[in-house]
């Protein structure tokens, strides 16, 4: 009897615990403490010294164009899918940011990438890293360094003048890598594309994700000149791409750098006021919650 007793408390607490550690990794929110990020102050002052833009913008459902800004937005039939293309060319890269939901650094806080587009006034935007549904991976968000955990994984470094980079964070502290220059590092990968070639192969995919997903991705053509890439996937019309074929892809493009963000239900592009793709969650066409954005913008 107690033999059994104690078997029935065994699968309770066991349940218990697994609930505990789903709910934890993906519904629980936490705001972490970050005061201790560091701030490269030099690269702050330029950043602060952004011009207001916009006010002469000529826009309309596939263009948008100001003094410092150009994009334009094409929409694509590859692999069976769909994929839509922001070419974006700056006066500077200050206009190119990132964002959290809710402009705040934490565990399990989200919002839709549409949502947190509109409240920074946001020309484009696609989904980031998802940093927050994982405890590893560097995070630096416009020169400060929030999380300097390494994961074992590619980086994609966006330096204050506008280059990018990847590199492998077994190589460099996230410290180092704001020292060097790095304003922004989205730690999701792997790289696509390195100076100008191919680096993923027909078997490479994101933990256990299926070959064809939705996909995001960016890339950089010369100075300035970026790539914004989203995908449709998981849907009749749109089968999805493996990193194989969005690196192709993107390699058509003409990009001589390219990075894959977060995918799947995540997947989405933002642009002049409305969602141009169609998201994937729960098996409908809807916008799901992440923990941030790269974007266009004041």
């Amino acid at each position: 009897m107690k033999k059994h007793l104690w078997s029935v408390v065994f699968a309770v607490a066991l349940t218990a615990f697994t609930v505990y550690i789903a709910l934890d990794t993906f519904v629980i929110s936490a705001v972490y403490n970050d005061s201790a990020g560091i701030a490269n102050t030099e690269m702050f002052a330029m950043q602060e010294k952004t011009e207001s833009i916009g006010a002469d913008a000529v826009q309309t459902s596939d263009s948008y164009s100001d003094e410092n800004i150009n994009i334009t937005l094409t929409e694509y039939e590859r692999y069976g899918t769909k994929i839509y293309v922001a070419d974006v060319t700056l006066s500077s890269a200050q206009y190119l940011k990132t964002a959290f939901a809710d402009n705040t650094y934490g565990k399990n806080i989200t919002a839709k990438t549409s949502s947190i587009a509109g409240a920074n006034s946001a020309i484009l935007a696609v989904n980031g890293d998802y940093y927050g549904a994982r405890e590893r991976g560097y995070v630096i968000r416009n020169g400060v360094v929030y999380r300097s955990t390494a994961a074992g994984c590619d980086i994609m470094c966006i330096y204050a003048d506008g280059s990018m980079e990847i590199v492998s964070d077994g190589d460099y502290t996230a410290e180092q890598l704001v020292q060097k220059g790095v304003w922004q590092a989205l730690s999701f990968g792997p790289g696509l594309i390195e100076n100008g070639s191919v680096t993923v192969d027909q078997n490479d995919e994101v933990g256990r994700a299926k070959a064809s997903n939705p996909r995001t991705a960016i890339g950089i053509i010369d100075q300035n000149h970026y790539v914004f890439a989203v995908s449709d996937g998981r849907t009749s019309e749109s089968e999805g791409l493996s990193l194989y074929e969005l690196a192709q892809f993107m390699k058509s493009l003409g990009v001589k750098t390219a990075y894959n963000l977060d995918g799947g239900g995540s997947s989405t592009m933002y642009f002049n006021g409305r969602v141009v793709n169609n998201p994937t969650s729960g098996g409908k066409i809807k916008e799901r919650g992440v923990s941030d954005i790269v974007y266009i913008g004041s």
